[in-house]
């Protein structure tokens, strides 16, 4: 029995790890590899020297850092009353796969939409118009790159943090209630301290694919957004200089990886030592 238990979990595993190793740590190596070598192979610093030495590298670092953290605060700030809300209702499951059905939706799909509706003869400008105000541009903006984005990744954000809320139980807040607590002391010093694991888990979902984000910045942007994504888009399809491109994807992944680790749970780590 034990023996064919074994087996089974070794069948489920082989897959997995041929698709790891494949997909995912191969590709990683190869990148890493290409960051330290010149066009023709040989093994240098220069790459990494270009890319700490330059302003217009190190600008693009602030501004994905920077559009990042405002995706995710924009994100977190609707997020976090949607799911509270969501759990006080009865058909709680209902209105989540709601809130999820967006992601369904291919991102291309999505992004043309917001195209259609922010455009000059789109939705927003037809609806205003009929207020004598005279057609605005609307994309190619910080603030329309930041609105698309942050609609896409609100699904992201509040999934985790509904989560985090449901498993609260209920009798700690009858018992803050019994304690002579309100409902805002009740959400302040026990409910969200409770669900910061959720909440952390949404920030990662959230920050981590928004430091790399680029195809928004094209469609949405215009170019006008400059971000980490778009400087490695631009590298490996454009110039074709894959050694700069894939020294900015190295860094990317470290900056992605500290994130990770400052958002870690380490109220569960420690519980588990």
């Amino acid at each position: 029995m034990m023996k064919s238990k074994q087996q089974r979990q070794i069948f489920y595993i082989v897959p997995y790890g041929i698709w790891l190793l494949l997909f995912v740590i191969a590709p990683l190596i190869l990148m890493l590899f290409q960051s330290f070598t010149t066009a023709s192979g040989h093994f240098t610093f220069s790459n990494y020297a270009a890319y700490f030495g330059s302003g217009t590298y190190l600008r693009m670092t602030f501004n994905s850092v920077w559009y990042a953290f405002l995706i995710t605060v924009i994100t977190l700030v609707i997020s976090y009353p949607t799911a509270y809300l969501l759990n006080q209702l009865k058909q709680k499951q209902f209105w989540l796969l709601l809130v999820i059905l967006p992601t369904w939706i291919n991102l291309l799909l999505k992004t043309y939409a917001f195209i259609g509706l922010l455009s000059k003869t789109g939705t927003v400008n037809n609806f205003i118009s009929l207020w004598g105000i005279a057609p605005q541009q609307l994309l190619f903006s910080d603030w329309s790159f930041l609105l698309v984005a942050a609609y896409i990744e609100i699904p992201f954000m509040i999934l985790p943090i509904f989560n985090s809320l449901a498993e609260i139980d209920s009798r700690l807040s009858h018992a803050s209630h019994d304690l002579g607590a309100n409902k805002w002391q009740t959400l302040r010093y026990v409910i969200f301290p409770l669900s910061m694991p959720g909440v952390k888990a949404g920030i990662q979902a959230v920050f981590i694919p928004s430091l790399s984000l680029f195809m928004i910045t094209r469609l949405i942007g215009g170019n006008r957004v400059i971000t980490l994504g778009t400087a490695i888009e631009e590298h490996f399809l454009v110039t074709q200089n894959w050694q700069i491109g894939s020294t900015i994807g190295v860094v990317l992944i470290a900056a992605m990886i500290a994130t990770m680790l400052l958002t870690r749970d380490r109220a569960r780590k420690n519980l588990r030592k």
